[in-house]
């Protein structure tokens, strides 16, 4: 098999097929990039071949890289305040928080509230920016901000642009790289190829949670089984959340990283995407494990710290590997250690959490042995 380690591949299959075959999943699809072409992408259990999936959080790289493009045009400066941009933002003090701050998960509002049905309106956004508070002084914590600073990042450039955010993702990045079946908003007439989401397995018991992380409870996030389920909502899925509603099949966004790796199309300046893919811009620990952030301005990075699978990338990627995982137990990073990029998709959410993440630090971690280092 060109460019790969064809045991460590058959050995990635057999992970795959195994929450399929445990009943744990309904589908699921990977797909291994090198040198710009997907090498192989296969699908498992009930869903052909040419499926898609809500892909969640590892969307938030997508939107990052239009955000890139502004700022090598001179139209985005990410030092400067959100309020510059969206002066409405800037109620309760919000006035300090910095565009580099949300793109980093610093700026102190992580829980801030938006969901259905104010987020199908511009105007409603809009209003609920203006009520949001600060959990604390922007740029002093970090805590992953699931939904609410995208949607602000997303508000900014449509300001920048005078368009629509979907429509200028599009256009600045995903028609650039030709990849039409990677979708931040997919009208409702295109949809017939996404996988509804489908919730199975039991909840982790309050005794597994201790043994893992020292609490019985895990702290509450709005990354809910029930929130998650709402993505099966059309509606939704047109809306195109900026935070976690890209739809996506394994290939095109394992492309999307190899452009990421190799720019062969020059979406961006070299000097922009070095420094988006190295330059670690948040290494503040989050609150449950002190893990440090390792975060670049729309990635996360692996790190040297013997702590990347933590970060999503399992064990065996070199420190420079980068990319951004989804809830429900989506993947998607690259290593330039050895040019794969690696991208997981399910559209089962597996209640118990502990064995969701297991299954990708071992996915992510045979993946990574895929291809030899260069």
């Amino acid at each position: 098999m060109t460019n790969l380690v064809e045991d460590k591949v058959e050995q990635l299959r057999k992970r795959a097929q195994r929450e399929i075959d445990e009943g744990l999943l309904p589908s699921c699809q990977f797909a291994l990039a090198v040198d710009g072409e997907v090498v192989v992408q296969e699908t498992y259990g009930d869903a052909p071949d040419d499926a898609r999936y809500v892909i969640f959080s590892a969307t938030k790289p997508v939107v990052a890289s239009t955000a890139w493009v502004l700022i090598q045009q001179g139209g985005l400066d990410v030092s400067r305040r959100v309020v510059d941009y969206v002066p409405e933002f800037g109620g309760n003090g919000k006035d300090q928080v910095t565009v580099e701050q949300v793109m980093l998960h610093t700026s102190g509002f992580p829980r801030a509230p938006l969901g259905a049905p104010r987020w199908f309106t511009r105007e409603d956004r809009l209003q609920r920016f203006a009520e949001w508070k600060l959990n604390w002084e922007p740029g002093t914590r970090y805590e992953y901000h699931p939904t609410s600073a995208h949607w602000v990042l997303a508000e900014i450039i449509e300001r920048i642009a005078g368009r629509d955010y979907r429509e200028v993702i599009r256009d600045l990045v995903l028609d650039q790289l030709g990849l039409d079946r990677l979708q931040v908003g997919v009208p409702e007439s295109q949809q017939g190829d996404v996988q509804a989401l489908e919730e199975r397995g039991e909840v982790a018991t309050p005794e597994e949670i201790k043994a893992v992380f020292g609490i019985e409870v895990l702290p509450a996030t709005e990354v809910t089984d029930e929130a998650l389920m709402g993505f099966n909502d059309p509606r939704v899925r047109a809306l195109g959340v900026p935070g976690g509603g890209g739809i996506s099949d394994a290939g095109s966004l394992a492309l999307f990283y190899q452009e990421l790796l190799h720019n062969t199309k020059g979406v961006w300046s070299e000097k922009l995407l070095h420094d988006v893919k190295t330059n670690v811009r948040n290494n503040m620990p989050d609150a449950l494990l002190g893990t440090p952030a390792m975060r670049t301005l729309g990635l996360c990075t692996a790190g040297d710290d013997g702590r990347s699978h933590f970060r999503g990338f399992g064990y065996t990627v070199s420190g420079g590997a980068f990319g951004h995982n989804g809830a429900a137990g989506q993947i998607a990073w690259a290593d330039p250690a050895t040019g794969l990029s690696f991208v997981y998709l399910t559209n089962g959410i597996d209640k118990h959490t502990l064995r969701q993440g297991r299954r990708g630090v071992a996915l992510s971690s045979i993946a990574a042995e895929c291809a030899p280092r260069r």
